[in-house]
């Protein structure tokens, strides 16, 4: 039995990492879950799976929770410190980080200190703070198991094979909701039009940054870390079938591949039963005859120029990658609000990193720190 913690339990990735507890009862358990605000289904979820722990990110939610739940055998914790609490607990084996944004850093941190698998499906960890995550995942033995659905393609594709073989990697994207626009056409998109993705259900945020192609950034940006391997030997390819989820070609020319059904319980169940596969109750299987035919293309980098953003920050290294990622995710909860227009994300991201000045090799506090700087610079943008 292996028991399991989930930070960020009531969003996509969460809610899909208790589906599939439901299928497989006797082989998973969950130890302890976190959310943001949704008390309501937090409260749901901790009467269906009988965590012992659980954390809100207010005082005020958690209170709220304790209330509800005092019929409960459960602890109920708040904020950074429940976070940090909850990810050394001895209820629990592999943490599933799905929780949005940097605050997944010092949870995945201490959790990797107590010896805790993690499977990763926060990019922030590694975007901002993958120099101080991977070596220290080596030095405690613990496995970064990657949930994401192309960094998990690129780690089945990588099994039986030596890393120092490798090539390059071929990091899939869909396209988006606006593959194929011009510049004029992006002029009047509304956050309705960009939450329109043509394959896969996410969460807001990550649906915005599809969009924009940042989210394909800050994936070139992880599999740099996951994988070990040099920025320009990675190669982004737009692919909007969604079959392919990436690939790696090895020095003799062999492309190994993962394809599939777009379905991020896959990827998620690898993660939680590796180096095993079980069924996925209700996924649907790939017909190759039904698909016909996959087309791939290269990226317009220059109408979606935040992916060319991402590779100039990657490049920067220290604390810029961190300038762009919470400039990104500033921009876009001004969009939302509808605050700035569709075209001014990659803008605004484009003028925090021009004002920043780079720490090398930052620890925890100033990446904060840099996160912090980015956020205040973008919110001038604000009607």
């Amino acid at each position: 039995m292996k028991k399991i913690g989930i930070l960020g339990s009531t969003g996509s990735i969460g809610t899909q990492t208790l589906d599939i507890v439901r299928m497989y009862p006797d082989r998973l358990q969950v130890g302890a879950l976190a959310a943001g605000s949704n008390v309501k289904l937090l409260e749901e979820q901790i009467r269906e799976f009988k965590p012992k722990f659980a954390v809100m990110w207010s005082e005020e939610a958690a209170a709220d929770l304790r209330i509800r739940t005092a019929d409960q055998d459960i602890t109920i914790a708040c904020g950074m410190e429940g976070l940090i609490r909850m990810a050394g607990l001895p209820e629990t084996d592999i943490l599933v980080t799905a929780i949005v944004g940097m605050i997944g850093i010092q949870p995945t941190i201490e959790a990797i200190k107590a010896h805790k698998d993690i499977a990763l499906a926060n990019k922030e960890t590694l975007v901002t703070a993958g120099h101080i995550i991977m070596p220290l995942a080596k030095e405690n033995g613990v496995s970064i198991l990657p949930v994401d659905s192309e960094h998990s393609a690129i780690f089945q594709s990588m099994q039986g094979e030596k890393r120092s073989q490798i090539r390059r990697i071929l990091l899939t994207a869909s396209g988006g909701p606006f593959r194929g626009k011009t510049r004029k056409d992006l002029e009047q998109m509304k956050a309705e039009d960009a939450l329109k993705h043509p394959n896969w259900s996410m969460g807001k945020k990550v649906t915005i940054d599809s969009s924009t192609l940042v989210n394909k950034g800050l994936e070139v940006m992880e599999a740099r870390w996951l994988f070990g391997v040099a920025l320009q030997d990675i190669q982004v390819v737009i692919h909007p079938e969604s079959i392919l989820h990436s690939a790696v070609e090895y020095q003799d020319g062999a492309v190994m591949g993962q394809l599939g059904m777009p379905d991020m319980k896959l990827p998620i169940q690898y993660a939680l039963f590796y180096p095993d596969r079980y069924p996925v109750p209700g996924n649907k299987r790939l017909d190759l005859f039904e698909m016909a035919k996959l087309t791939f293309e290269k990226p317009d980098t220059e109408t979606f120029t935040g992916l060319k953003l991402a590779f100039e920050a990657a490049n920067a290294g220290g604390t810029m990658p961190t300038v762009f990622n919470a400039a990104n995710e500033k921009a876009v909860s001004l969009f939302l609000d509808d605050q700035i227009r569709f075209l001014q994300i990659p803008e605004v991201i484009g003028a925090a990193m021009e004002r920043h000045r780079t720490v090398e090799n930052p620890d925890v506090a100033q990446i904060l720190e840099a996160e912090k700087e980015a956020h205040e610079s973008v919110a001038r943008y604000a009607k």
